[in-house]
């Protein structure tokens, strides 16, 4: 029997997928001021998965960035699990780095809870918005449906997390700021880099000889 290949552009977008994600997990512990706006270093990031993930569902559909999803979560999970036993364990008597790796690493639960939700929500609600556009639209307008599965994905990821991150330490005044500010912000990420996807997409179809539509799937989660 012939085993089946491993596409390597798809294994490559879900390396760096993780890696995204684990990058914006640590760095939504420091909140920025630019000018007169208030900012989590994520925003450095975070915007990149959700591109990846439209150009996973683009290429190989819904089921496809359903494991890219998990697989994140997984990561997620893993180096959080990771950090919280570093912190947990005695530190050199020498060491002065302590509090500063505490703040980082050891995570607060309700924080924890907040990302992890709110990347599950908004990541399957931006592959699914992906997923049904392609099919109503016949495989047309690339990028309106890449705009729109993002800011779908970015107001429920946005939702989600601040208030349950943030919900009681900052005035809900500026939380809702900060929430309408990050979906504004990460919706423009996408659009200025969409000239980029655009062409990262069609090179992939060409490479891995894959454009998937998503007729008569499920769209579960699990």
């Amino acid at each position: 029997m012939m085993k089946e290949k491993v596409s390597v552009p798809f294994m490559l977008l879900g390396i760096l997928f993780n890696v995204c994600l684990i990058a914006a997990n640590l760095l939504e512990t420091k909140v920025l001021q630019v000018g007169g706006l208030t900012l989590t270093a994520g925003l450095l990031v975070f915007p990149v998965s959700y591109i990846i993930n439209d150009c996973v569902t683009e290429v190989w559909g819904f089921r496809k960035a359903r494991l890219i999803i998990w697989s994140g979560f997984a990561m997620n999970i893993f180096v959080v699990g990771l950090g919280l036993i570093a912190v947990a364990l005695p530190a050199a008597p020498f060491w002065e780095g302590e509090e500063h790796f505490d703040f980082v690493f050891g995570m607060a639960p309700r924080i924890v809870v907040a990302s992890m939700t709110a990347f599950l929500a908004g990541s399957f609600l931006n592959a699914y918005v992906m997923s049904r556009m392609k099919v109503a639209d016949g495989g047309r307008h690339f990028s309106a449906r890449a705009i729109w599965s993002t800011v779908a994905g970015e107001t429920a990821d946005s939702i989600i997390f601040f208030p349950i991150a943030f919900g009681g330490l900052i005035a809900w005044r500026e939380l809702l700021a900060m929430m309408a500010l990050q979906v504004v912000l990460k919706s423009m990420y996408e659009v200025v880099i969409l000239p980029v996807t655009i062409r990262v997409v069609r090179a992939v179809k060409r490479i891995d000889g894959s454009d998937v539509y998503d007729e008569g799937i499920s769209y579960h989660i699990f």
